[in-house]
């Protein structure tokens, strides 16, 4: 079975070197980490986590973070809404800083939102901070002659504290937990804006047992059964749910056509879906707009899930979708990117908007005479990505 984590089994890896943590596309609110707000249509190294053994890295729409092997928690970018996670004194920092007010705990998974951020803890603690106006971060919001007041909490604080969390996952203005028993539960607006009154406080999303993981887009949520059912809910203008037509749904329901396929993972975009299969192949269905889906044009969107034929033959390990990019990395530590190319987001030097994947090249000082770097981990933001980088030795030819 293929996942993410067969990567670090099939590369011979150099464990005297630190992982690079690389990145590309904008850099106008720092979000690249590189010390200053330029762009990048090519890899760039975040040289500041050099000395830090990077483990897993997060791109929101205009912020990111890195988690440590040891479990230091490090963010940068937009801070305009207490993004990152200790007092906004600058509106955008450019070079990662770690959050000291979760410095005593260990992290071991987070996600961004809209512009609020979730992180899990080794013990299942999970916490929030950021924007609150809708309740996203977990604390009921103020409110102002009916209305939500913008009210931002810049110091991360514990959500959800009677439940023991294994996955949190972030949406443009709500929060979805999964629970270690298997269960998942949310709370914040899950629609647009004015179109259904926010969940103030965390309520069990009614159907849904034994869930191995979930993925959330800007309005809607994917949940993978153990059993290898895939369920959709929320927004669906887009066919983002793969149910064959655009009706939202409040309750899950499950995606079409991929009853008869093994799946081991799968990612949400702004607007997109998609599924990774056991045999390394990607199923694709949302908003086509840019060629987000891969499927080789710019603006076909799909209603039911379809197989990525412009990545057979490669062995995909994992899937990342951002606003209007998405990011394949293969088995060997390659990444095809495709989708909206202004601001470098497709990281080959080309601001081509295009369908067709294409590799994104690891141009970066090698280690050795001998091998590359390898990626392990990609992770696509609204206009830049982020991924770790190794470095693989081989004795055969590159």
């Amino acid at each position: 079975m293929y996942t993410r984590l067969a990567l670090a089994a099939e590369c011979s890896i150099n464990m005297a070197s630190k992982p690079a943590v690389i990145a590309w596309g904008s850099g106008e609110d720092g979000q690249l980490g590189i010390g200053n707000n330029e762009e990048k249509e090519w890899v760039c190294t975040i040289t500041a986590l050099r000395n830090q053994n990077v483990s897993s890295v997060v791109a929101g729409s205009r912020n990111s973070l890195a988690i440590c092997e040891d479990g230091k928690l490090f963010t940068w970018g937009w801070n305009q809404r207490g993004t990152l996670g200790h007092p906004p004194e600058t509106k955008t920092e450019n070079i990662p800083s770690q959050v000291k007010a979760l410095a005593t705990v260990k992290i071991v998974q987070a996600a961004i939102g809209g512009w609020h951020c979730l992180a899990v803890d080794d013990q299942g603690r999970a916490y929030a901070w950021g924007g609150n106006e809708y309740g996203q971060c977990g604390e009921e919001p103020e409110r102002k002659e009916g209305r939500p007041v913008r009210r931002d909490i810049v110091i991360p604080q514990r959500c959800v504290p009677k439940l023991s969390v294994r996955q949190v996952a972030a949406g443009g203005t709500h929060s979805v937990v999964l629970t270690r028993e298997g269960h998942v539960w949310t709370w914040g607006q899950p629609w647009p804006p004015g179109d259904i009154k926010q969940i103030s406080t965390p309520v069990r999303v009614q159907g849904l047992d034994s869930v191995k993981v979930i993925a959330v887009g800007a309005f809607h949520n994917l949940a993978l059964l153990n059993d290898g059912t895939l369920m959709a809910w929320g927004n669906n203008e887009y066919g983002q749910l793969g149910t064959g037509d655009t009706q939202p749904r409040s309750q899950p329901i499950p995606v079409q056509g991929l009853s008869d396929l093994n799946l081991v993972d799968i990612a949400a975009g702004g607007w997109h879906s998609t599924a990774l299969t056991d045999d390394g192949e990607v199923y694709g269905w949302g908003r086509g707009e840019h060629g987000r889906l891969g499927f080789g044009d710019d603006k076909s969107s799909k209603m039911v899930p379809q197989r990525v034929q412009l990545l057979v033959g490669e062995v995909i390990v994992q899937i990342s979708c951002g606003g209007t990019h998405s990011v394949a990395l293969t088995q060997d530590g390659r990444m095809y990117s495709f989708g909206r190319g202004d601001h470098g987001r497709l990281g080959y030097g080309r601001k081509l908007t295009t369908g067709h994947p294409a590799e994104v090249p690891i141009n970066i000082p090698p280690l050795s005479d001998e091998g590359r770097w390898c990626a392990t981990l990609v992770a696509c933001g609204g206009r830049h990505t982020l991924a770790i980088a190794e470095w693989r030795k081989s004795e055969q030819p590159l």
